[in-house]
């Protein structure tokens, strides 16, 4: 008993082939995963086995290991010849192809297959995931009366206790699937012949490298491509950058302006590139900066997105904040101030948060951040959510500045920017003596997948160590805004 594809292997090589490959003949050069997507796979997980409990009382077919799962085959069909009705990861074995179903339940009605996912609606590659099985399944010998995908529904508002049934939102797809099923047995022929290739299929980059998943092989297929490539040429359609690429243009400054027809911004970026010269609007630029009232709070906040809600009045994914970083300056010359909270991730952290950043804010002077959408959208939400807090959440809302203005708006522009005004890249390009590269979290992802596991009690680190690193990683994000500001007084 041996198979060659997978369910996942079988959507990997429908993306594309060289990826297949790569997967199955060339494990080892796959990209290392990131925190922040092993975070998405473990909330993946998290979500699956809470699925569960819209079928209770099941047999679970998993095997004891990865390397054991042909196991679970035996075990399914023990399961089904001993009359069990409801089995999770029911796995089929059929035409070298084995899947492993979330969920497999018999009632009244028949067998039915569910698969559980992480998002919010029904995708077309959930389809083609779930064709595979129904395709596999069937011909096992099950005759399926309906398969379903089983999602999040991101409308369900936490009420003191997860209600399972109001949390997931079960949508049958048979019919789209037997849409697709005609395609199934020539698909599993095609990407059969593919792994019995002698060598890595020649397919160059395209748009498959990213859609619909970002391929964990773009540090093999993308090793060619400059760091700082076309790629980079800011609100630049895909279509449009590979048909560059295709072109033999690698490279900004390799982009002819008289024959391409470019915005005034990517025209900047390009005419940049090649002079190396700062496009500066000072007047633009002072305009702004006599905008501000001291005194000056620079602030940042960190939010955690759980798909499964923790704390009541919240929904699926929602940004809550959990952290923030505050620098004052009472006046352009005084002294830098510097104040921060970081919440038990054993409490919910919005009433502390709330509490401490009213204080620490203020009644007066403007509050600057960077990118003043995330953190307007953060406070309007604290405030419908503790109405007694309403008015002076409020209140530090009509205070915002954004200091991200003068960059997106290219009143300050260099080629070290590269095309972007994220303060990641706006940082080194006007402070070069500071960065993020020796923080052990570089990154707002990295902090809120770390915090996320000190809520969700699976953290195996240092506890107190990294609520060190988060303080530091946040204080550094508002830092940052005070160089930045202080050498746009000084251009």
């Amino acid at each position: 008993m041996s198979y060659k594809l997978s369910k996942s292997t079988f959507v990997r090589g429908l993306q594309c082939e060289k990826s297949l490959y790569l997967y199955k003949n060339h494990y080892n050069l796959k990209d290392p995963i990131s925190a922040s997507k092993q975070a998405v796979f473990d909330q993946g997980n998290e979500i699956g086995l809470l699925a569960q409990s819209l079928f209770p009382g099941g047999v679970d077919a998993s095997p004891s290991n990865h390397f054991n799962i042909l196991d679970s085959v035996t075990k399914t069909k023990e399961f089904l010849s001993a009359g069990e009705t409801i089995i999770y990861e029911a796995t089929f074995l059929f035409n070298e192809v084995l899947i492993a179903l979330d969920v497999l339940v018999k009632d009244n009605q028949g067998w039915k297959a569910y698969e559980v996912k992480s998002s919010t609606s029904v995708s077309n590659t959930h389809i083609k995931d779930a064709a595979i099985q129904y395709y596999t399944i069937t011909n096992s010998g099950l005759n399926l009366k309906n398969i379903s995908i089983v999602h999040i529904n991101n409308q369900y508002v936490l009420n003191d206790n997860i209600e399972i049934n109001q949390l997931f939102t079960i949508k049958s797809v048979k019919e789209e699937v037997l849409n697709f099923l005609p395609k199934i047995t020539l698909e599993i022929s095609r990407l059969k012949s593919v792994l019995e290739l002698k060598t890595v299929p020649k397919i160059d980059i395209g748009p498959y490298c990213n859609k619909p998943y970002e391929c964990d092989f773009k540090g093999i297929c993308w090793k060619n491509i400059p760091e700082y490539s076309i790629f980079n040429l800011s609100k630049l359609k895909l279509t449009k950058k590979l048909e560059f690429y295709n072109n033999g243009v690698y490279t900004i400054d390799q982009i002819n302006l008289q024959e391409t027809k470019l915005t005034t911004n990517q025209t900047l970026q390009v005419k940049t590139e090649i002079s190396k010269t700062p496009c500066v609007n000072k007047k633009n630029i002072e305009k702004f900066l006599s905008s501000l009232s001291y005194p000056l709070c620079f602030l940042d906040f960190e939010t955690i997105n759980p798909a499964i809600p923790k704390y009541n009045g919240t929904k699926p994914y929602q940004q809550v904040v959990f952290q923030y970083s505050l620098h004052l300056k009472k006046s352009k010359t005084s002294s830098l101030e510097h104040k921060e909270y970081l919440a038990d991730p054993n409490k919910d952290p919005r009433t502390g948060f709330i509490i401490n950043l009213i204080n620490d804010c203020g009644a007066y002077g403007d509050v600057l951040v960077y990118n003043i959408g995330f953190e307007r959208a953060r406070l309007n939400e604290l405030a419908e959510q503790f109405p007694k807090f309403k008015t002076q959440l409020k209140s530090i809302v009509e205070r915002l500045k954004d200091l991200m203005i003068p960059f997106q708006k290219k009143w300050y522009y260099t080629h070290e920017m590269k095309g972007s005004y994220s303060i990641k890249q706006v940082l080194p390009a006007l402070v070069p003596e500071l960065n993020y590269d020796k923080l052990n979290i570089q990154s707002g992802e990295s902090s809120k997948s770390i915090f996320l596991s000190m809520v969700n009690k699976t953290f195996t680190g240092n506890e107190q160590l990294s609520r060190n690193d988060l303080l530091e990683y946040c204080m550094t994000d508002t830092y940052a805004m005070v160089e930045i500001l202080n050498k746009l007084y000084y251009l």
